[in-house]
């Protein structure tokens, strides 16, 4: 494979192919990192799609990052995702979760779904920041010195984001004792 992060000036330059090669790249890990944020495989994968339509689009124009094509298409990613939580509500239905197998148990089905939207439900009760980093480390298993590219912070900042999302995040889940 070829280099997928190109210098800023050669960013103008590219070639279909090299555009083709860095949507091949980037669009599974994007699409994964959208998945995780928004639930819905038809939502994210129309994330990926815009992420990557503005990203031609500035590139046109000239523009595109500066440094660290990565944390740039992320960015971008989660600006979509942030937009679209801004304009509505998530709404997800069970159905067709439990008939997409059916040989799968029922109940584990909805066990595992309401698990998840326990835990998607938590993450959304963070701030942006804080979700960003906890997906980025944790889903993602960036180190800190990426997300505190990606996020303009430094990586000490990103691991305190981190320690003050783990907390806000046990109290959302772990129930306490009786």
């Amino acid at each position: 494979m070829q280099k997928v992060s190109p210098l800023p000036e050669e960013l103008a330059q590219l070639e279909k192919e090299d555009l083709i090669e860095i949507y091949e790249h980037f669009s599974p890990r994007l699409y994964r990192y959208a998945i995780r944020l928004l639930g819905q495989s038809d939502l994210a994968e129309e994330c990926v799609a815009e992420t990557f339509s503005r990203f031609l689009q500035i590139l046109k124009k000239g523009g595109g990052p500066r440094d660290n094509l990565s944390a740039y298409l992320y960015r971008m990613a989660h600006n979509w995702i942030t937009d679209y939580y801004r304009k509505q509500p998530p709404v997800e239905t069970l159905e067709s979760e439990i008939l997409s197998d059916p040989l799968e148990n029922p109940t584990a089905v909805v066990t595992r779904k309401i698990e998840r939207e326990r835990v998607r439900n938590a993450l959304l009760q963070l701030t942006p920041e804080q979700r960003q980093v906890i997906v980025l480390r944790f889903f993602e298993d960036w180190p800190h010195e990426e997300i505190a590219s990606l996020i303009g912070k430094t990586a000490a900042a990103t691991r305190a984001l981190q320690h003050r999302a783990l907390i806000g995040l046990q109290k959302m889940l772990i129930e306490p004792e009786v």
